[in-house]
């Protein structure tokens, strides 16, 4: 009734739902229940996650970020309240992915073989390489990954799609990051950027490193990287075609060192963030050593 009061005569809905007026005064009066207050806080605090994370988290990362905020909230519970609030994950749509892989350069077996569950640091790194519109026409993102943590150990923006531009930069990045201490299996796809000389003969010149190339068209044998790319996709925060270069590398730059690696719960590290299980890994190897 207290809806539609400003449709209906209250007298009138009183007789269609045979409901007494001083009954509906009365509830109308009346102050909100423990319960109703308490939703009230949940969810002000519901929305205050859902805005820390740009808008993207669904019930399920919110349901995380409250537990470990201290709060006891089911996930039915949350997700009911998302509901009557009209939150919900905000996601773009994809853009343009492709790899250059028709080429007569050397390939790579496929050392990793879709095993992408991994307990120590600097086993196994995956790459890839995306294109992103912007108003100076294509950009080309390339990231290193470390299957352990998730973490975007190195990663490259750059306007054109030579290896000396778009990998050779990201692996510099992810090797100061990251020392590489025992054998690692570097995987990628067949991409040019990954087979020519200029990068290949970088890794065969550091003994511990095997290259590792997906099978032809197989792009679950990098699904680890091309997932990153996904969500990046789908969570950053600008539309990329409205900005220049500079712009978005500072956005890119936000987005993966301080949200995706240090504050996004990642659902494969059971939500945990990708830093915090890097300072997890850490502890059990010294311990193991």
């Amino acid at each position: 009734m207290a809806e539609h009061k400003s449709i209906f005569p209250i007298v009138k809905m009183s007789e269609v739902f045979k409901v007494p007026r001083s009954g509906y005064y009365s509830w109308m009066t009346r102050p909100p229940s423990d319960r109703a207050k308490e939703n009230q806080r949940l969810t002000r605090r519901i929305k205050q996650v859902w805005l820390d994370s740009g808008k993207t988290y669904g019930s399920p990362r919110i349901h995380q970020q409250l537990l470990r905020d201290g709060e006891t909230a089911s996930r039915p519970r949350v997700a009911r309240l998302m509901k009557k609030e009209g939150i919900q994950s905000q996601i773009r749509p994809k853009w343009v992915t492709t790899t250059d892989s028709k080429h007569s350069l050397p390939v790579a077996p496929n050392r990793l073989d879709q095993e992408f569950s991994t307990s120590r640091l600097g086993q196994v790194w995956v790459s890839d390489i995306t294109y992103i519109p912007s108003t100076q026409g294509w950009l080309y993102l390339t990231t290193i990954m470390d299957l352990a943590d998730r973490q975007i150990l190195g990663w490259s923006l750059s306007e054109g799609m030579s290896a000396d531009e778009t990998i050779i930069p990201a692996w510099k990045a992810a090797c100061q990051k990251r020392t590489i201490e025992k054998e690692l299996i570097f995987h990628s796809d067949r991409g040019i950027q990954y087979c020519c000389q200029e990068f290949s003969s970088r890794l065969a010149a550091r003994p511990l490193v095997r290259q590792s190339m997906s099978r032809k068209g197989n792009c679950w044998d990098n699904a680890p990287a091309e997932s990153f790319f996904k969500t990046f996709k789908a969570e950053l925060p600008i539309e990329p075609k409205h900005y220049n270069y500079n712009k978005l590398r500072q956005v890119i730059f936000n987005f993966i060192e301080i949200w995706y690696n240090r504050q996004r719960l990642h659902s494969t590290l059971d939500y945990c963030t990708p830093a915090e299980m890097q300072d997890y890994l850490t502890q059990q190897q010294e311990l193991a050593a």
